[in-house]
């Protein structure tokens, strides 16, 4: 179900607290990592965005902490590094917060902001 808040700080307000601390720590990320991008509540989601589309979000789901990179050849380029987790095509799912590599994610931020791909 999508959230309804209308700001990321009012969405992270509204996610369990077992979650609130990593989803904190991978806005600050996003924020320090995307440079030049606007933070925005998109689909229900926070989402960053640059010349008008979002290319990088994540979410709070029922079963699991979901990291949207919609950059196609950004999320290939990672994806054996990202090991156990569950990688679709633009979707990262980690059902165990210990194992979100915040590391990992800081390049995948990086990359993204460094391509020039359009999102997906």
């Amino acid at each position: 179900m999508q959230s309804k808040a209308k700001t990321v700080t009012a969405y992270l307000s509204q996610v369990p607290a077992t979650r609130r601390a990593a989803l904190t720590k991978l806005r600050k990320l996003c924020v320090q990592s995307l440079v030049g991008y606007e933070e925005v509540m998109e689909y229900g989601l926070p989402g960053y965005r640059k010349n008008g589309k979002v290319e990088i979000a994540f979410a709070s789901q029922k079963n699991h902490v979901s990291l949207y990179v919609l950059k196609r050849s950004v999320l290939d380029a990672h994806r054996t590094a990202l090991g156990t987790a569950s990688v679709g095509k633009g979707c990262i799912r980690y059902r165990n917060l210990q194992s979100l590599d915040f590391a990992l994610i800081e390049k995948l931020l990086i990359a993204t902001r460094a391509s020039g791909e359009d999102p997906c």
